[in-house]
């Protein structure tokens, strides 16, 4: 009878067919250091008397697209909340954060969060014009956008934005920076 030995387990994660596994490409990614932002949008209201709820998501995969016209690019989880509500909200905004904001994206990262409406509850911030998103208070900028272009790829969703409006609130303090699974400082 011919006898098979075990298969020895791996310690190293399984690669994906290309060869990259997810720890790898994690850890790889991890060593960019980004930008901190937090994207807010409000739902449409659920009816005519009524106001639609803020959403808010933090956000580190966001960047400059265009200078003409003014475009830029957030990345979606597909089927997070934010997500679904770009999906069928095409006016959305952008609050670019400070070093001093960390407690805001900590807040809004959260995985099993509570309602967003609590979340927003002591944060200051103006409603855009263009907008009606929250645009936070203290951000070092502001954008307000709409939806040019939704672009599938893989488990996200690349949502390209047309910048209606742009503001620098705050010239104090340095950008929050998100690196090696933490938010930083510069300097």
């Amino acid at each position: 009878m011919l006898q098979t030995k075990p298969p020895t387990p791996r310690s190293e994660p399984i690669p994906h067919a290309e060869g990259v596994s997810n720890d790898e490409f994690r850890g790889a990614l991890a060593r960019l250091a980004a930008g901190v932002v937090l994207i807010t949008a409000q739902e449409p209201p659920l009816d005519e008397n009524g106001r639609g709820e803020d959403v808010g998501m933090t956000a580190t995969a966001f960047m400059s697209v265009s200078l003409d016209p003014p475009l830029v690019l957030v990345s979606l989880r597909n089927g997070s909340r934010m997500d679904d509500l770009l999906d069928e909200q095409p006016l959305w905004a952008v609050s670019v954060l400070s070093e001093s904001q960390r407690h805001i994206a900590g807040r809004f990262a959260m995985k099993g969060r509570i309602s967003d409406r609590l979340l927003f509850a002591d944060i200051p911030y103006v409603r855009g014009e263009v907008s009606s998103a929250p645009l936070v208070g203290g951000a070092l900028a502001t954008l307000e956008c709409r939806t040019e272009q939704r672009v599938p790829a893989g488990d996200h969703t690349l949502v390209i934005g047309r910048v209606l409006s742009a503001a620098l609130p705050s010239a104090d303090g340095g950008p929050l920076t998100y690196f090696q699974g933490r938010y930083r400082q510069l300097g």
